[in-house]
């Protein structure tokens, strides 16, 4: 069966190249979007629900000023304003998602809520900026980026976002229950997209919050990056799997709109990530020896490698890099770098 789209407003929008209205989803939950400037994503839908006399906020949005006052405006058609927020429970660490999180706590005195592994990549102060920036340079010519492209890379990032995000207050963990009044809510560690990535689950009206862990007309990002810990891909494939045990009747994403028949979503996404490996494989087969980068190069994309921008190349590199550490921890790829020294290049073992 085919996926079912039940934001059929929202559905609209999105053809329409138009932010989609405040929704209400069920009784005292509303869907709010929340503009990302100069993004092809468009916006964040943040999810409000009552509890007891305020409400809690499910993601916050981009840290914009035209973000800020649409989050203020969506929070009036609804009949409260941002003072009266009780949490803020961020998704993941991601600067569409957690970006007006301190503003929030600022103005309402709201709790941030966030998982402890996401938590771990905020809070530097601007020595560690600089040290940072410099492991995103390594990192970039470790896997074949050009050195001036690297730099220009590197130059052109908005870290900014990143270390003045707000610090949260609660650490969430798998499993924990998330009780407000009027309000139960299940925290589902889906790592991937992010190394704390999660999703929420409210049992009752078997809803899924879905973060950016599942959309329903693209996949993720999932990539191998500076700071990235692990197999992000095999966590991710893993966390695909997990969903399967809830009983869901809707999902509730941050991007897009909402859907049914979640099951199907997750055979779809699996599917993807199996014809990419094999894709991925066939380059290394294709061109052994090739960097990172030279392999991205290769591989199908929505657009042509020759039409992407600096950043949206960082990212494709990274997704390369999550499938081939994936093929690489099932032996069927390995690295080496010649002589000990210069970019990694990848060679089949068979």
């Amino acid at each position: 069966m085919a996926l079912e789209i039940s934001g059929t407003v929202q559905w609209q929008a999105w053809q329409d190249r138009v932010l989609p209205p405040v929704e209400r989803v069920r009784e005292g939950l509303w869907s709010i979007p929340v503009p990302i400037p100069d993004n092809p994503l468009r916006y964040v839908l943040v999810y409000a629900l009552e509890a007891g006399d305020g409400v809690v906020l499910i993601d916050a949005g981009w840290d914009a000023e035209v973000s800020w006052q649409a989050l203020n405006d969506g929070l009036a058609a609804i009949g409260t304003t941002v003072e009266n927020v009780k949490a803020v429970l961020v998704t993941h660490s991601h600067p569409d998602h957690l970006g007006l999180a301190g503003r929030v706590r600022e103005a309402s005195g709201a709790y941030v809520a966030l998982h402890a592994l996401d938590a771990t990549l905020l809070g530097a102060d601007t020595a560690t900026q600089e040290k940072w920036h410099g492991s995103v340079l390594d990192y970039l010519t470790t896997h074949g980026v050009p050195g001036t492209e690297a730099a220009a890379t590197v130059d052109g990032m908005n870290s900014d976002l990143l270390f003045r995000a707000a610090t949260p207050d609660v650490l969430l963990q798998d499993g924990e229950r998330i009780k407000l009044p009027g309000l139960d809510l299940r925290v589902v560690w889906t790592p991937g997209h992010s190394p704390g990535h999660s999703c929420f689950y409210e049992p009752e009206r078997r809803l899924l919050f879905s973060g950016d862990h599942v959309l329903p007309r693209i996949t993720p990002a999932v990539g191998v990056y500076a700071q990235t810990p692990g197999d992000p891909l095999a966590d991710f494939l893993l966390s695909l799997e997990r969903l399967e045990r809830f009983e869901v009747e809707e999902v509730l994403p941050a991007h897009e709109y909402r859907f049914r028949r979640l099951d199907e979503r997750l055979v779809q996404m699996a599917r993807h990530h199996t014809e990419r490996l094999a894709e991925t494989l066939a380059a290394v087969r294709a061109a052994s020896g090739g960097t990172a980068w030279e392999l991205a190069a290769r591989l199908k994309w929505s657009r042509p490698w020759s039409a992407f921008g600096m950043q949206q190349r960082r990212f494709a590199l990274g997704e390369t890099l999550a499938h081939l550490k994936l093929l690489e921890a099932r032996g069927e790829v390995a690295q080496a770098a010649e002589g000990g020294e210069g970019p990694a290049r990848w060679y089949p073992t068979r």
